[in-house]
């Protein structure tokens, strides 16, 4: 057993989404108000992804990182899924012992699969709690990921599953903000309408976004921030310590001008460079430069129904070292999701499949065409030649490696992967993924699209800034 625990770690540890870095939600201070309850959506349902794409991938670090962040898991293990004392605390040990072999470095690289990652970690949770009850927490998990947590109003934290759909591309017809990791996109739109894009930094592979319906309420200005008790803050670069805060406006702080909590682990904060637009460059949050953060705080104040304006955010500016919560009126759903095929007006969008989740395949591009009322076969020959051809360019990580599930057709069941064998666990490194190598994306233009998908990106101040490739 331990010589199997030195072979997974980064495989992917897909999993320290849940506590990484930067974009840990840390309590606020001389806040003048406190953030409501998220809503419950009323209105007309929108995509939240692909529907090939998985439930979040369960790893050891996942499960690490709920034990260190969530009052209730422990709890919930023994009432929900009967685990016992003993059980619970030989997870507890297993899922520290991979994470604390975490280590970041300035020149990361990534050689791992998600398969590999999920199928080890299921495989060390059965020895512990058997095969039924590792189905169990599996799914357990996957669904607090895809909610997210946002103590202490954790019972409201649970948007009705009426507001999302399985239809790719979907429109809102609502107000809500949406967020695509794989195009690097933030869209605003307010009342069905698209009002606003923003083009954002998202976390880095080893450090991946979340899918799913959250709820911004509170916008943090001047936020502190706390480095978690996590071993990539501990590497021999790193000039923060573990649980030793760093004031706001501190150099040091990654968050920027202002964070906006969207349910843990997750945060859409300040504090990147433009070069950082339209790549990696958080740990599992929406990063923006703090120009970009404050226009769209003023954005999204606007939607919840109250005005923030210039003259305000430039009060909280003054003083960078006090920390101010500003609330908002109505809570503004915001919807996570990693679509990488995207019809668009005339042209499909193909996005490389940075997170390697599988999601570039037949299947899924005839999901999308269907949803625009196209068929594959109403394409033309050159156009399906192309198409066909930039699912398998894209079908590839952040690394420029080939998806090990992916085939032309269909997507595969993860432990059919051959990413799976010990082998190819073995050449698996503890680095993070922080430079792209390749195209992000190839788009085609298709006849048989022409006013239909999803709308093109709004003009806005950070919707097309020269990115770092």
């Amino acid at each position: 057993m331990k010589q199997d625990s030195k072979l997974t770690m980064i495989v992917l540890g897909l999993a320290l989404i849940l506590f990484g870095a930067a974009c840990v939600t840390q309590p606020t201070s001389n806040s003048n108000s406190e953030p409501g309850a998220i809503p419950s959506p009323s209105s007309s349902p929108t995509s939240t992804a692909s529907p090939t794409v998985s439930a979040a991938p369960v790893t050891l670090p996942v499960l690490d990182a709920f034990f260190g962040s969530d009052e209730t898991f422990t709890a919930e293990l023994k009432t929900k899924l009967s685990l016992t004392d003993d059980q619970i605390t030989q997870l507890r040990k297993v899922a520290r012992e991979e994470t604390a072999k975490l280590r970041e470095t300035e020149a990361g690289d990534h050689t791992g699969t998600t398969a590999a990652a999920r199928e080890l970690a299921a495989n060390r949770v059965k020895e512990i709690v058997g095969a039924e009850k590792e189905a169990q927490l599996a799914a357990f998990v996957s669904e607090r990921w895809r909610v997210g947590t946002d103590a202490p109003d954790t019972k409201n934290a649970t948007p009705p599953t009426e507001s999302l759909s399985s239809t790719p591309n979907a429109v809102p017809t609502d107000t809500r903000v949406v967020v695509n990791a794989p195009a690097y996109r933030m869209d605003v739109f307010e009342g069905g309408r698209l009002v606003k894009s923003y083009k954002v930094g998202i976390g880095y592979p080893e450090f991946p976004l979340p899918t799913g319906l959250r709820s911004a309420k509170a916008i943090i200005f001047n936020p502190t921030w706390t480095p978690p008790d996590e071993p990539w803050v501990e590497s021999p670069s790193s000039k923060v310590k573990v649980g030793e805060k760093v004031e706001a406006g501190s150099k040091l702080n990654p968050l920027g001008l202002l964070k906006i909590p969207i349910g843990s682990p997750s945060l859409i904060h300040g504090g990147k460079s433009a070069a950082k637009l339209g790549t990696f460059a958080s740990h599992g949050c929406v990063g923006l430069t703090d120009a970009l953060a404050q226009d769209f705080a003023k954005v999204l104040a606007q939607l919840a129904g109250k005005k923030l304006s210039d003259a305000d955010i430039a009060g909280y500016k003054k003083n960078r070292s006090e920390t101010r919560q500003f609330t908002l009126s109505e809570p503004v759903l915001v919807e996570l999701r990693y679509e990488t095929i995207v019809a668009e007006d005339g042209k499909l969008h193909i996005y490389r499949d940075v997170y390697d989740r599988n999601t570039n395949t037949e299947e899924t591009l005839r999901a999308v065409l269907d949803a625009s009322g196209v068929k594959l076969e109403d394409l033309t020959e050159e156009e399906r030649s192309q198409v066909l051809g930039a699912l398998e360019e894209m079908s590839r990580d952040a690394k420029g490696k080939p998806d090990t599930l992916a085939t032309a057709k269909t997507s595969a069941s993860p432990s059919a992967s051959p990413a799976s064998s010990p082998k190819a666990i073995a050449k698996t490194s503890g680095k993070v993924t922080r430079n792209f190598k390749g195209k992000k994306e190839v788009v085609i233009e298709i006849a048989a699209l022409k006013g239909k998908g999803y709308p093109a990106m709004a003009v806005s101040a950070g919707a097309t800034p020269k990115a770092k490739t």
